[in-house]
């Protein structure tokens, strides 16, 4: 699925093309629905609730790989830092994605459930004051007092168009709504993410803008948690195994590392099976190292047999490359002006 995806969205190549143009009418359909429902709900016509917390919705324009979920985890964090307790709410597909926000941020309340202002309540009444919904970007029945729009680097390589032809969920005009955009970058380069990041100031010149690097600072163990310095994959043979949106983007990383690097790719939110494991088990005893995703580690954690070798979690970090503190200050805003979380002393 992974292959078949990038071949569709990203090949220039006849075949690829001609695919694309018999997926055009559902395309221009499911356009067409998309932007009549956020017209309703621009207008008023749909009921939107109100959760009782300052609200943060995080999400992206294309169907994953974004790092919507790194960014809405560090969110998380950055009002733990401040003595605020954060509500993490997401629709829990797969099981993975809220197990990977409570590890990272074990302060948080994590709540899932289809109906996310349901799930905001519920955040909101086990101590959560204030509430980041992961995906929320199209979740217009649901107000909220920060909007972000997370937009990756490496989508400037597909095609433009919504979906079934392109990865897109909503078109570029979308971004309009938005209170900030950030880049984010993975594989590509710096300058790559400026010219996307000049493409959503010309479609948005009224929301804030930041550029995000999201690269891999270090591993742990898989069982014993233990910590392992990045460096290790210098020179080393390894195994990427990756059930995400963008599995490359994992291989991607740990070339950047020095590694030589095989990918075992899986579908997102990939259920893994005995088959799976033994593969991965292969590998570990005839590479230097497997590496995961903590998205997959999740799943591997409680089905890796005690006497096996480890694999390695991949831990990604931010690295902020333009406007942090305009960020930080509207976050700060979304609590602070309907609720006074924050201290007086927060404010120079």
């Amino acid at each position: 699925m992974y292959r078949l995806a990038g071949w569709l969205w990203g090949e220039r190549s006849l075949a690829a093309r001609m695919v694309r143009l018999s997926l055009l009418p559902a395309s221009l359909c499911y356009r067409g629905v998309a932007a009549a429902r956020a017209r309703a709900h621009a207008r008023g016509w749909v009921r939107r609730r109100i959760p009782s917390v300052p609200t943060i919705a995080v999400g992206n324009l294309t169907v994953g790989g974004s790092g919507k979920t790194p960014i809405a985890s560090w969110i998380a964090q950055y009002y733990v830092r401040r003595g605020i307790r954060p509500g993490v709410v997401l629709r829990g597909y797969g099981g993975d994605e809220g197990l990977v926000h409570q590890q990272r941020v074990p302060e948080a309340v994590v709540s899932e459930g289809v109906d996310r202002y349901a799930a905001a309540e519920d955040a909101a009444r086990r101590g959560a004051q204030v509430v980041i919904l992961d995906d929320g970007y199209q979740r217009l029945d649901v107000g909220r007092d920060l909007n972000i729009a997370v937009v990756s680097a490496e989508s400037g390589r597909a095609v433009r168009w919504t979906l079934p032809a392109g990865p897109w969920r909503e078109p570029w005009s979308a971004l309009r709504r938005a209170d900030i955009v950030i880049v984010t970058r993975k594989r590509a380069t710096l300058e790559a993410a400026q010219a996307v990041a000049r493409q959503v100031r010309e479609c948005a010149p009224s929301a804030g803008l930041a550029i995000v690097h999201l690269a891999i600072s270090g591993f742990r163990t898989l069982c014993s948690g233990r910590a392992i310095d990045a460096r290790v994959l210098d020179g080393a043979e390894i195994l990427a195994g990756a059930g995400i949106a963008d599995p490359g983007s994992l291989a991607a990383q740990c070339k950047a590392l020095g590694a030589r690097v095989r990918l075992l790719p899986f579908r997102d939110h990939h259920p893994y099976r005995d088959s799976d494991v033994h593969r991965l088990l292969h590998a570990v005893d005839t590479l230097d190292y497997v590496v995961v995703t903590q998205k997959d580690a999740v799943k591997l954690q409680r089905r890796w047999p005690a006497h096996a070798t480890e694999p390695l979690v991949a831990l990604l970090d931010l690295e902020w490359e333009y406007g942090r503190p305009e960020f930080e200050l509207a976050l700060e805003a979304a609590a602070d002006e309907i609720t006074g979380l924050f201290a007086p002393e927060h404010h120079p």
